[in-house]
């Protein structure tokens, strides 16, 4: 069932938002070559405990999990797609970096995502990352009322296959709101004028994934958490929510 949210609720969870969005600043911040995936987490983790936030990754644990997610980021290094957990290691020059981050705040979610690159960025990282940030600004665009979830989808597959890059199938958007993942999904390709109808008051997660190799194929690391690319080429992610409102798509996890 798909939660319409009201005008209130929407302020609401612009101040969750927010946390994300300051969050996210504060670990790439820290971000450096040499610096440990755990403190990235530590660095997170200040933002929400000085804004008196909770966490919807720490402890989350859906059923095909093997454990409880132990941290408050995800954080997707190389070859990683998504759902990293921060360990012990240590940031590499050229290294690219995923970074998820929720928020929780008034018993609403946010939810966020960026990639970067640490130390000497590969050109052919740079490329990756921009694309997927041109796919999720192709997804925000089309996230008006009146189009249809495959219009977003469309959207997005469109920019990141031109580029020719893979889309991890299986992985995608989804509502966000008292929870961090509510219906509808969100498909990151799909056919344009298909599926539920967008109207105001919808508040999604869109989210694109790219592989750069152009395959769509990944597998399950032995932590039961970690999303890799089957051929050990890099990837990338992006993400916001993003209110659906008669005055156009609205941003809530931007600064």
């Amino acid at each position: 069932m798909v939660e319409i949210k009201t005008d209130t609720s929407i302020e609401a969870m612009r101040e969750a938002g927010r946390i994300v969005a300051q969050a996210l600043t504060a670990v790439r911040e820290t971000a450096a070559v040499g610096v440990t995936l755990r403190e990235l987490d530590r660095a997170a983790r200040a933002v929400l405990d000085e804004a008196g936030a909770g966490s919807p990754f720490l402890d989350y644990r859906p059923n095909w999990a093997p454990t409880p997610f132990p941290a408050v980021i995800c954080t997707s290094v190389n070859d990683a797609i998504v759902h990293g957990i921060p360990d012990d290691y240590r940031l590499h020059d050229g290294d690219l970096v995923s970074v998820d981050c929720g928020a929780i705040q008034g018993g609403w979610v946010g939810d966020a995502a960026v990639s970067f690159t640490v130390g000497r960025a590969r050109p052919a990282d740079v490329t990756l990352i921009r694309t997927a940030e041109e796919a999720l600004e192709a997804g925000i665009s089309a996230a008006v009322v009146g189009n249809r979830i495959g219009d977003i989808a469309h959207a997005i597959g469109r920019v990141c296959r031109t580029a020719g890059y893979g889309i991890p199938d299986g992985f995608g958007g989804h509502g966000v709101g008292r929870s961090m993942h509510e219906d509808p999904g969100v498909p990151n390709e799909g056919r344009p004028g298909r599926g539920m109808p967008l109207r105001h008051g919808m508040v999604l997660a869109i989210e694109p994934m790219v592989i750069g190799s152009g395959t769509d194929d990944h597998y399950t690391a032995r932590d039961g958490w970690t999303i890799r690319t089957a051929d050990g080429s890099r990837a990338s992610h992006a993400e916001h929510t993003v209110a659906i409102t008669d005055d156009g798509p609205r941003i809530l996890t931007a600064l």
